[in-house]
């Protein structure tokens, strides 16, 4: 059978997965950061995408983000592929690959999932033990929703403004909720969703998006339970 398209509509939210091949590591230190994020920075604006959030791993990385047009996530990691990968190698002097070949993604229903998706980036680092704290992990998105530091190139979803009516209250707010952490079922959800690329949303959602594909975006009847991915 095959292959279903990638699952790409503009003006939705998109839950992007980028692995390094075989699972190795696609950063060795905090310059390779930078030049990851700065990739991305540029490669997004070029792309037309917005990205509301981010978290850097060692061998991966997750993006939230919502593209202008149906390639503009396509073409933001491409380009991010070619851009970061050409400056890492030459910098280690290596060369070949560095991402597996085929980035995942997939398409988020905002509310009730882009708060907890958000808080399922910054809580990576806690769950693999490179943090204590979202708080402590400089190289995602916490910080800037959190109010410790400023992202001026993140462009923020309408959803967390409506957590507050000041800064400080949107900070707190947002704070309090990533502290307070995400469930198990949601933590699987989302998981499970952006490794296998069905969409995730209430049946109103998966039917709007399934026209504007016009393809299929479940595996099945929406609900229906399936294995918890391998968290990541």
């Amino acid at each position: 059978m095959a292959r279903l398209s990638r699952l790409s509509l503009p003006g939705r939210l998109h839950h992007i997965l980028q692995r390094g091949n075989n699972r190795q590591a696609v950063v060795l230190d905090d310059e390779d950061r930078a030049a990851l994020l700065q990739a991305l920075r540029d490669e997004a604006a070029q792309a037309q995408v917005a990205v509301h959030a981010y978290v850097l791993m060692d061998n991966h990385l997750h993006l939230l983000a919502t593209p202008a047009t149906a390639e503009g996530v396509s073409q933001m990691m491409q380009g991010l592929g070619r851009r970061y990968v050409r400056a890492f190698n030459r910098r280690h002097g290596r060369s070949g690959t560095l991402f597996e070949g085929r980035y995942r993604s997939t398409l988020l229903q905002p509310e009730p999932h882009l708060l907890p998706a958000m808080a399922y980036l910054d809580l990576n680092p806690v769950r693999t033990g490179q943090a204590a704290r979202a708080a402590d992990w400089p190289w995602s998105s916490h910080g800037h929703y959190a109010g410790l530091r400023q992202s001026d190139w993140l462009q923020t979803h309408p959803l967390y403004w409506a957590l507050g009516n000041t800064p400080f209250a949107r900070q707190q707010a947002y704070a309090d909720a990533v502290q307070a952490g995400i469930s198990q079922q949601q933590h699987a959800a989302l998981g499970r969703a952006v490794h296998s690329g069905w969409a995730l949303g209430d049946e109103d959602f998966l039917a709007q998006v399934q026209a504007e594909a016009d393809r299929r975006v479940t595996p099945g009847r929406p609900g229906r339970p399936r294995k918890p991915a391998e968290s990541e």
